[in-house]
């Protein structure tokens, strides 16, 4: 029903669900990221390390063949403070709200959604079931990716912005305008 499917550099977090096996009554999949997985996380997302990840999602039929995806990606990444440039952990816990639909169905779906769009919020539109499975796994990989904070900054970090040159002249274009003065005829 659950298979880990083999991973590539491109997708190194795979778990893949066969749609045709999910129970009437729904299904709920759990699982972590191991030691190659996590240090394909980091080095794709530009981490120091990704020393825990983890997904937990429901999966219920939705009818017309579509699939619900709820639950959340939990995870603790290890981050350069942007300030200080010391070592920083963060902790990241992003909820997945998804429905997954036959790929034939994604333009008639993604249609029908564009019709509707007079309304002030548009859902997005499903993302497909390819070769009748889902990859959790990838699900996983862009919730984690989402939540990962761009800035992270120890919580006693503040950033002194460099004093203002006291001279006016003292700027890094004085020696250019100097240049440019020389050159100009007397007034």
């Amino acid at each position: 029903m659950v298979h880990p499917a083999p991973s590539s550099a491109s997708d190194p977090w795979r778990h893949s669900v066969n749609v045709a096996q999910i129970p009437e009554t729904g299904l709920r999949v759990t699982f972590e990221a191991t030691a190659d997985e996590r240090a394909a996380l980091a080095a794709m997302a530009g981490l120091r390390e990704v020393s825990r990840a983890a997904a937990a999602f429901e999966l219920t039929h939705a009818g017309g063949g579509k699939v619900a995806v709820t639950g959340h990606v939990t995870a603790r990444v290890g981050q350069t403070c942007v300030v200080t440039l010391d070592a920083v952990e963060n902790a990241i816990d992003e909820p997945v709200d998804l429905v997954f639909a036959p790929e034939a169905e994604i333009p008639r779906l993604a249609a029908m959604i564009d019709d509707d769009a007079d309304s002030d919020e548009i859902p997005d539109p499903p993302e497909p079931i390819v070769g009748g499975l889902i990859d959790l796994g990838r699900v996983a990989t862009d919730a984690l990716f989402l939540g990962i904070d761009p800035y992270p900054r120890r919580p006693d970090a503040v950033f002194e912005p460099p004093a203002a040159a006291v001279d006016p002249e003292d700027h890094p274009f004085a020696a250019l305008k100097a240049l440019q003065q020389k050159g100009k005829p007397p007034a």
